[in-house]
């Protein structure tokens, strides 16, 4: 073993369940509960299931063991792994965490802000009868148009303020005493709770025909190659793959790791929390169009829609114990946010202590500060608007380039059987040439760039939400470019340490 400098400093986690529930509840987040089970009830039904386990096979596993075999050997974060492998390629690694931070964070704690203020909401259920003109026109106050900045809603702010400070005192602490006994408490709650939520809904009347829509199968759908981007997409980005999380987690990892068992775990626990979660969503939905006397595809919508709008709706309809149901389904919200706020906050935490070896307490507290202020602009009138703006350009282009860099500096310049071989000497499920290695060097960063190419050819053919193409090009384009830059910038200040010196050889 080579003489380590590093390491012995390098916090470790306390217990091998500490790291598997924490890089589970990096990859168990908002989009697990309010995306999955839309994506598969628009794209075939059970039908989905079949490209999207095929993508957690060909894509997400193998992904999430280079990514926690990297961490590994390295003993480090993104920028200080690939700066081993190359200095000249540095600036992917920070520009992996810096679109985390600076990309996905800022609007995701306001998303979180929201989720904690519809906790309290459903006190009283405070959305009244009509929750879309509730969330829209005075929760939101939604402006008319991204420039069109308008004044901070005070409540959104409070919130923001409020999820920061949890951010902060989380990840302040350190890993074992601040990530590992805080997901060791907000991932048995969020099963439970998860749990309760889909063994109450499906005691519904009306859940059934709920749960039959989700899960009915489509097989005439599979000649759909949308089905097939999405279902890679949302493996993809459910995984926490391509923002250097993961890689943080497994730089923490002892010497003696289980690394492949470890990714297959993580990988598919997400998966099947997605897939679960579903069944209490569609179960409320179901009983909701039983009781309206609606069909259910009129009362299904994506994302933020069905979180804040068709869901509370449904829990005033409950006929008992609606407020109880309520005060759940947002908890969960709030513990799946915040449990991948902290790991991104960790990300660039771990990368920049790092390189300068600044004091962690130092350098959480200047993020937490600087991400509260930079969150600000999600919490004024046009804050919707900048978020749909600004995460689809992050998640289209910005992470699926990172990822596509990632594969290239990994596969081609450092070589996958290079990392092959350390897995598998560390590992008792050894990794198979073949099935590893193509899929690290070809078959992700080609269906990666699928899905880059026909997001760019959509986005020519129409700019994406109606926004005006100033809007696009100003808010979304140029917060890619700003944080290439800041990438580029870092990458050039000098190493307190060589990351070289952290290697683990074998």
């Amino acid at each position: 073993m080579a003489k380590d400098v590093f390491t012995q400093h390098r916090p470790q986690w306390k217990t091998h369940i500490g790291f598997l529930l924490a890089a589970i509840g990096s990859a168990v987040g908002l989009g697990n509960i309010w995306r999955f089970p839309y994506l598969c009830y628009k794209n075939g039904g059970g039908a989905f299931l079949v490209p999207y386990f095929i993508a957690l096979l060909v894509v997400g596993i193998p992904l999430m063991i280079l990514e926690i075999g990297l961490g590994h050997k390295m003993r480090g974060s993104a920028p200080a792994s690939i700066a081993v492998i190359s200095r000249k390629w540095e600036w992917a690694g920070w520009w992996q965490v810096i679109l985390g931070m600076f990309g996905i964070l800022l609007y995701y704690s306001v998303v979180i802000s929201w989720c904690l203020n519809y906790f309290f909401f459903a006190f009283n259920g405070q959305w009244g009868s009509d929750p879309n003109t509730f969330f829209f026109k005075q929760f939101l106050m939604v402006s008319e148009g991204p420039f069109e900045i308008g004044d901070l809603r005070t409540p959104i702010l409070l919130g923001l303020m409020l999820v920061w400070f949890f951010n902060w005192l989380i990840v302040f602490v350190g890993v074992q005493k601040g990530l590992e006994r805080a997901n060791k408490i907000f991932m048995p709650l969020l099963m439970v709770l998860t749990a309760l939520i889909v063994f109450w809904g499906i005691s519904l009347p009306g859940a059934s025909e709920g749960i039959k829509l989700y899960l009915k199968p489509q097989f005439n759908r599979l000649s759909d190659i949308r089905v097939w981007m999405d279902a890679f997409s949302q493996i993809f980005f459910s995984l926490s793959l391509g923002f250097g999380v993961i890689l943080a987690y497994a730089s923490y990892l002892p010497k003696k790791s289980q690394i492949v068992r470890d990714a297959v775990i993580i990988s598919f626990v997400n998966c099947l929390f997605s897939v679960f979660a579903g069944f209490g969503v569609f179960s409320v939905l179901g009983y909701m169009a039983h009781n309206t006397g609606q069909p259910i595809s009129e009362v299904v919508t994506e994302s933020i829609g069905l979180a804040f709008v068709v869901y509370p709706k449904a829990i005033s309809m409950l006929p008992a114990f609606s407020r109880e149901f309520g005060l759940m389904f947002f908890a969960i919200l709030v513990i799946a946010g915040l449990s991948s706020g902290i790991s991104i906050l960790e990300g660039i935490t771990s990368a920049i202590i790092d390189k300068f070896h600044y004091s962690r307490k130092v350098v959480v507290s200047a993020l937490s500060i600087i991400g509260f202020l930079g969150g600000i602009i999600f919490t004024t009138r046009a804050g919707i608007l900048w978020l749909d703006i600004v995460d689809h350009f992050v998640t289209n282009y910005g992470i699926i380039i990172a990822a596509i860099l990632e594969c290239i500096i990994i596969g081609w310049i450092f070589k996958a059987k290079k990392l092959r071989d350390h897995i598998n000497h560390f590992s008792s499920w050894n990794l198979n040439k073949c099935w590893w290695d193509i899929s690290v060097k070809v078959i992700a960063p080609v269906i990666l760039g699928g899905l880059l190419i026909s997001t760019i050819l959509e986005e020519i053919a129409r700019p994406y939400g109606g926004y005006t193409r100033l809007a696009l090009l100003v808010i979304g384009r140029d917060w890619i470019v700003l944080t290439v830059f800041m990438a580029i910038l870092v990458s050039a200040s000098a190493w307190k340490v060589e990351p070289k010196h952290r290697i683990i050889e074998h």
